[in-house]
């Protein structure tokens, strides 16, 4: 019963660990770009898009369809560099257990 009571009290404290986490990502922020830096993205660790900076250049009512590759592709890249870092951070708390739910 001791050994169940230890489990239960080491998951209550990962469970803290892992709620202060998700606070302390949705504060981080990373960036990327695509087009060379024409498009640059900013997202946090909640894989919400903060910002979406667009220079003038690239803005072209004829070429509207390179315009939307640059925003989809510096917004993937972006997300994905989020999950990346959330991923990371998850396995220093888990120490890698893969546990459902948390990837």
């Amino acid at each position: 019963m001791k050994d169940f009571q230890n489990v239960l009290k080491q998951a209550q404290e990962m469970q803290a660990r892992l709620a202060k986490l998700q606070e302390e990502l949705a504060e981080k922020t990373v960036e990327a770009s695509a087009g060379g830096g024409m498009v640059t993205v900013v997202a946090n660790g909640r894989q919400e898009i903060l910002s979406v900076r667009i220079e003038k250049e690239v803005v072209s009512p004829d070429d509207v369809d390179l315009l939307q590759d640059l925003v989809r592709g510096a917004a993937n890249s972006a997300l994905s560099r989020s999950r990346e870092m959330m991923a990371a951070e998850m396995a220093k708390i888990t120490g890698g257990m893969n546990l459902p739910g948390l990837s």
